[in-house]
């Protein structure tokens, strides 16, 4: 079973997706929120597996919700899935570096909304390579800088070299034809490189390699 809390201001849209996910027979609603602080309370208290979060609500916002449950460590098994109403909005990025597992339309059809809440909450990221580009193309451009060469030395050549690919929005498949190995061990290399930089997952392996310099946005 698969517990969901859901966090958006608009009744309405509680109810909606209340009454999709309640239909599934593996899939829970353990409460609802109607406000970050709310959210974050509701998550230290009810432990689910993954958290529907707005990102626009009074008061405490869905981002620094999200980077409330991400950084505390009694919630490491927490999933956030953003939801948003536009493909790539300009808060998108700043969840995903808050430490959302990745973001859903709000007008996805409902075999897409149950399709991210079962990814997220087997702790994959929600984060097609397709999107991944779109956000690298509009948004990553403003992310600050970091350290140029924070947390590389625990990273092999080969691990740099596909974190990179990674970042850049290349999907497995396509990693392994760019650099000749198996769609296996691209995978593999990509959760080593999560494990060492402590990302938690796909999603946050994109954010590292931009603010660690690895990849160096293009600029508009």
């Amino acid at each position: 079973m698969i517990r969901v809390l859901l966090a958006d201001d608009q009744a309405l849209m509680r109810a909606g997706f209340r009454a999709l996910l309640d239909a599934e027979d593996d899939l829970e609603v353990v409460g609802e929120a109607a406000d970050g602080a709310a959210a974050v309370e509701l998550s230290q208290r009810l432990r689910p597996d993954v958290v529907l979060m707005d990102v626009q609500m009074p008061g405490l916002d869905g981002i620094e919700a999200t980077r409330r449950i991400a950084t505390d460590p009694l919630l490491s098994a927490v999933r956030v899935l953003i939801l948003t109403n536009y493909e790539v909005d300009s808060y998108v990025f700043d969840a995903l570096r808050a430490g959302a597992s990745g973001f859903l339309l709000k007008d996805a059809d409902p075999a897409d909304l149950l399709q991210a809440v079962a990814v997220v909450a087997r702790g994959e990221a929600l984060l097609a390579p397709s999107v991944t580009r779109t956000l690298i193309s509009e948004f990553v451009t403003g992310a600050p800088p970091g350290d140029l060469t924070a947390g590389r030395e625990v990273l092999t050549a080969r691990e740099q070299e596909i974190v990179e690919l990674v970042a850049r929005g290349l999907g497995n498949d396509e990693i392994a034809e760019r650099v000749v190995i198996s769609p296996a061990t691209a995978k593999t290399h990509i959760n080593r490189a999560m494990m060492k930089l402590h990302c938690r997952d796909r999603a946050q392996l994109v954010v590292w390699a931009y603010d660690s310099g690895l990849v160096a946005p293009r600029r508009r």
